[in-house]
């Protein structure tokens, strides 16, 4: 499974789970005056979050109740929205938002709350991701995860390639051409890789496409060339040599600490998860350009009301007042999510230099992917197509399995697991 930034943050987390109870339905022990919210942790900014727990903006005597929920969190989330008891009045929602549809029923219409008059305010393809097939706006925008490209100045320079962002880009606008630079670089520094292990391009390169595993009126296609072609690039990453195997979280901390991940397409949460974190000592020696490939996006959330919820209006009034360009650009600072809202890149709290990529403003870099990114249908069934594909590319790298016969086992396992989902 490809780390995430959810899954880095929430890690070792799972102490936060206790008191899931003060929740908003009939059987809720919350209180009257309280907004009841389930998220996870490093999710949201906590001096916006204690603002609202004092008192919801707009909403004199209503105030929010929240818990963060360490370990399990969708898993409880939907455990609740099953029981039809204990269940929030408003729930975040990962990325995978699309798992959540055939629970529309359960969630407010927030266009009937006054979602539509702020439209304009999102990036287009962030907002309709939180809309159902049969057109309800279920999910209200969060963070995003536009991607890029993260390259040591260093190694680059010892390969006598030049280290400006904008000639980096032109070296490698595609995937074949960073593949010629991945050679180049590991000629000149030996062990040099472009990637921490081979789902890690195919993950990369799947977040660029327009397209993925399914289509809205429930077509199967992750059997066709975009997701084949995508498969192939993620082998001959490794058939040359460029990716660094690294298949667990330590050992892909290790890769960036030991300095053999000298090149990574990845999204903008990865700048604190990686190199930051990993690596501090490497301050000043990281950039970042344009991905090879065009631009993409891992990752991002939303915020739902359950149709549970005391007061919908003024849940509606906080998860509006907390995603508004004013704050995502104050979440941006802590815990680093990216906003959804464009008119939060030019504020100074996001476009100030980045002292650890040596002054460098990757802010601009990050906005202009949100903005060019093409955006892709998510269906509900995309984990249970996802999860054969990254086991096989795994086998292929780990085990040296063949990949015409591992892309075949793939979809025949997609077949069954879709096949037992009612899904085709």
């Amino acid at each position: 499974m490809t780390l995430s930034r959810r899954t880095f943050l929430a890690a070792g987390t799972a102490a936060a789970a206790a008191g899931l109870t003060g929740c908003g339905s009939v059987s809720s022990l919350g209180g009257k005056n309280e907004l009841s919210m389930w998220t996870w942790v490093g999710s949201v900014n906590d001096d916006l979050i204690g603002q609202a727990e004092k008192g919801i903006p707009g909403y004199d005597g209503m105030k929010l109740a929240m818990t963060r929920i360490g370990s399990n969190y969708k898993t409880k989330v939907l455990t609740a929205l099953a029981g039809k008891s204990l269940v929030p009045d408003i729930v975040a929602i990962n990325d995978d938002v699309a798992t959540y549809f055939p629970n529309a029923d359960q969630f407010h219409d927030l266009n009937e709350l006054g979602a539509k008059d702020l439209q304009k305010d999102f990036l287009p393809w962030k907002w309709n991701w939180g809309i159902t097939p049969q057109g309800k706006m279920m999910a209200y925008p969060m963070d995003t995860g536009p991607t890029a490209l993260f390259y040591r100045t260093d190694v680059f320079t010892k390969a006598g390639i030049d280290i400006d962002p904008a000639a980096v880009a032109g070296l490698a606008p595609d995937w074949d051409a960073l593949i010629a630079l991945g050679r180049k670089l590991k000629q000149a520094v030996p062990g040099s890789s472009i990637t921490d292990n081979i789902t890690g391009i195919y993950g990369s390169r799947m977040a660029q496409l327009p397209k993925k595993y399914m289509t809205r009126d429930g077509q199967y296609i992750g059997d066709q060339d975009h997701v084949r072609q995508a498969f192939d690039l993620a082998v001959r990453v490794v058939k040359e040599g460029l990716s660094a195997n690294a298949q667990n979280s330590s050992d892909k901390n290790a890769v960036v600490t030991n300095g053999k991940l000298v090149a990574y397409n990845s999204a903008v949460w990865w700048a604190q998860l990686g190199p930051k974190n990993a690596a501090p000592k490497t301050k000043g020696l990281w950039r970042v350009t344009a991905a090879p490939g065009g631009a993409g996006n891992k990752g991002g959330s939303f915020l739902a009301i359950t149709k549970y919820c005391k007061n919908p209006k003024a849940a509606f009034a906080f998860i509006s007042w907390l995603e508004s360009a004013k704050n995502q650009a104050q979440a941006f600072l802590d815990p680093v999510l990216f906003p959804s809202t464009p008119a939060s890149y030019t504020d100074p709290k996001l476009s100030a230099p980045d002292p650890f990529f040596g002054g460098q403003k990757i802010v601009d870099v990050f906005a202009d992917s949100a903005k060019k990114y093409p955006g892709a249908y998510f269906s509900p069934y995309d984990s249970i197509i996802d999860t054969p594909i990254s086991s096989e590319l795994v086998n292929i790298e780990a085990a040296g399995k063949n990949p015409d016969q591992a892309w075949a086992d793939a979809q025949r396992q997609i077949q069954r697991e879709l096949s037992r989902a009612g899904a085709i």
